[in-house]
This record gives structure tokens, sequence and C-alpha cells, in this order.
């Protein structure tokens, strides 16, 4: 799943206090070939690695782990993994104490807050040497998702964007074909019509940033807008696009194609149980869907409501902490189990994933998941969050935006201006305490 944003904003700022003020007390090593030290040679080299996968996909990377272990008699994997919020706590103190993990993975908008307080070193030099260039990869901001300042902290393992779930018997009972979901803004608007005459609302909209905001930043890039000017200096989401989006999300419950007052997750609940026809989520949830008996159900790219194709989306990318001191032989042993793991990510795409390797992406295997080659038509046009440090501060502005919206607070109009106004402020803030 996402991460920053679904850390809670209590557990973040704890993150960044800590972070900070430690950062002050303690020296940080560098990763200067003079401070290396060496093991000896013959040795098994353990290795750490931290993560979030705490969900559906926790048993398929302990299985990769697992099989890599077997494989590198030389190099063995420990693998901790933990709740996001948890994992961003301990990150921090285990780089000041010397007790950094060798790899972790993180999502692109966790990248450059971590690499502007020194915990993340740049890793150019290990994507030259496993041979990486933009153009093997299916997606061009996936490629940058890993990019802070110019220099490179993350190597793209996957893309989870959002998509639209169906079930098809629930269109099949307002007459609609359940293998031709809509594609655009018009045959959505009938399908919802056709669904409300039968008494279906079709589109339970969540004014939840799982997914109400991504549904809403979707919507915004459709509709030609930007969350941020290009210098992230100034929030730009209250403009006529952003109000146009937010309108029709806010439409959707007014004219009655969706309940009001929707619950956390309800949507994707009142799919599986047959009162809802169309959620968008993200890809997370195809395993969970597969497990529900007897659901009948369908995915499609996310509908084009505006002017041009665009999808929120998010990476997992593998990173290296700052080393108090590092090691020739476990940076190599880490390069390996990169370069093992992106080689074998097929097997990590059936945890609900899309590719981020264009030669992955043209396999047979993967040609064979259905579902996610759905996910995967929208790759060229997948969108991520700014790459500035904080960043994840100022979308919580939108989280605000959105929320109040939708259950009717204030009017697109005005929640969006407050929010932007904010956000503003927070990235002019970030701006002077990251030194973007």
């Amino acid at each position: 799943m996402a991460g920053a944003r679904f850390v809670s904003e209590l557990s973040r700022r704890h993150f960044m206090a800590w972070a900070l003020g430690a950062g002050a007390a303690v020296a940080l090593g560098g990763c200067e070939e003079s401070s290396t030290r060496r093991e000896p040679k013959g040795s098994t080299v353990t290795l750490t690695f931290w993560n979030g996968f705490t969900g559906g996909d926790g048993e398929y990377i302990k299985k990769l782990v697992e099989d890599f272990n077997k494989a590198t008699p030389g190099i063995q994997v420990k693998m901790n993994i933990y709740v996001w919020a948890d994992f961003f706590q301990k990150v921090p103190g285990a780089v000041i104490s010397g007790q950094a993990p060798d790899v972790c993975v993180m999502h692109v908008d966790d990248i450059p807050t971590n690499a502007a307080r020194s915990i993340l070193v740049p890793i150019d030099d290990l994507a030259q040497e496993l041979g990486l260039k933009a153009s093997d990869y299916t997606s061009q901001e996936v490629w940058q998702g890993g990019l802070y300042q110019g220099r490179r902290y993350g190597i793209p393992f996957d893309m989870h964007p959002l998509g639209m779930f169906y079930n098809k018997a629930v269109l099949r009972r307002a007459g609609l074909d359940p293998e031709k979901p809509p594609r655009t803004g018009d045959e959505y608007m009938a399908a919802l019509e056709q669904l409300k005459g039968k008494g279906i609302p079709g589109h339970w909209m969540s004014p939840f940033p799982f997914t109400g905001t991504f549904q809403f930043e979707t919507l915004l890039w459709q509709f030609g807008g930007e969350l941020f000017d290009p210098e992230v200096t100034r929030a730009t989401f209250d403009s006529d696009a952003g109000v146009r989006a937010l309108t029709w999300m806010v439409d959707l419950v007014k004219k009655g194609y969706s309940p009001a007052n929707v619950g956390q997750d309800a949507d994707v609940i009142a799919l599986q149980n047959g009162e809802n026809a169309f959620n968008w989520n993200g890809i997370w949830q195809i395993n969970a869907l597969d497990e529900v008996p007897r659901l009948e159900w369908g995915v499609a790219p996310i509908p084009r409501i505006g002017t041009q194709d665009a999808v929120w989306g998010n990476s997992h990318q593998f990173v290296l902490l700052r080393q108090r001191s590092p090691s020739k032989e476990r940076l190599a042993a880490a390069r390996t189990f990169i370069q093992w793991m992106s080689q074998r990510s097929v097997e990590w795409l059936a945890s609900g994933k899309i590719p981020v390797l264009k030669s992955v992406a043209e396999s047979p295997e993967f040609k064979a998941m259905k579902a996610q080659v759905q996910f995967a038509r929208q790759a060229p046009y997948i969108r991520f969050p700014p790459a500035v440090a904080g960043i994840a501060d100022a979308l919580a502005m939108v989280d605000k935006a959105v929320n109040q919206a939708v259950l009717g607070k204030a009017s697109p109009a005005d929640a969006l201006k407050s929010a932007a106004a904010q956000a503003t402020q927070v990235v002019r803030d970030n701006h002077e305490k990251y030194g973007d």
C-alpha cells in the first residue's frame, strides 16, 4: 500500500522531531572509501532488510527472501517487517545508534524527507553498476521518483496505482454489460444513472484519504490541474481544475449516485456485499477480492472523467541507509540482493503490484496476470507526489479539503481555498527547514 499518506500525522511529526533533534546531536557516519571496513574473506555476509509489508504482500516478500537465502549461501538476509508508522519511528534511531539496516523499502513520497535528513545515502553508483537507465522503465514518473535534488536515492521495485473495480453481478442486475465497463466520463455517468434507476448507488464516495484523496488527485490531473507550482512553493490544487474535480465528487453524493457519510473502507466493503457497483481503489485490493466467496468482480483503468488520462499511483523503492561503519562487502551484498529481487519482480507482482521494468511488463508470466495487466495499461500516465522534503505534511491539507467538501461541511471552492493557503505555508516552511 501507499506509505506516508497512511502513517498518522502524529507519528510522522514524532518521527521528524526525533530525526531533527537527534541528527543535530550525533554526527552520522559517511560512506567514503577511507572509512569502510572489510568482512573476512570467505565469510557469510548477513544483511538486514526492513520494510512495512504487513498486509497480504507480507507473505510474498517472505517467500522471496527465503528463496534468495537458499540461492545465495554466501549472503543471508534477515528481514524485519513493521507497520509503516513504527517503521518510520525506528529508522532514524537505528541510523543514529549505528544499528541501521542495510536495505529498506520506502515509497517515493518518503524518500525526499529521509534524504534531506541524511537518513538515506545517494546510490547513483549502485544504479550505474546495475546498468539501470530510464529507457528500461515503463514509466518515467517511477524512474524520476527515486531522485531527490538531482541524485538517486531509490531503485524502483514496483508501482501500485488506483484502478476501477466493479461488481459484475450488480451491473448485470441493473441491465449493464459486465464485460464492458465505462471508459469515459459520459459512459460512467450513464452507468451511474442506470444504476440509480434500479435503486443502486453505484459509486460510494469516500471522504477519507484512503481513497477519497486519491480520487481527487486523479481527477485534478485529469482536468489539467496540479497540486503545486513547479517549484513547490505554492499550492495550486484550488484552481478551476481542482474545483471541477472536487465538485464532481461532491455531486455524486448530492445527486444520489453515492450515499452520504461513507465510512472508512465502506466503499470496498459495499462492493463485496453487492451494494456498490464501482470502487476506485488501489491494486492491492486484488487478492482481498479474490478471497471473497462467490464474488464476481472485474477491474479496468480509471475512466477519463476530465480532458486527459491521469491516475494516482505510488512506488516501492529500494533504499540504502547511512551506516556508521560502511562495509564494501555488505554494500556489494546489498547490490546483489537488490538486483536479484528486481529480476524476480514477477513473483512480487502477484501480491498486487505492476511492473516497473519493460522487460517484465512484456513477459508471458506477467501477461497471464489478468487483473494486474488492466492496472498496467495506466503505466504511461501514473502520477506521483512531488519529490520534495516534507511533502506529506502539505498533502494532509488536501485530505482535509476533500473530507470537508464530501461531508458537506464546506463548498468545494471554499474547502480548497482554505486548504491551499495552509498547504502553501507548509511548503514554504519546509523549504526553509530542509533547504530545498
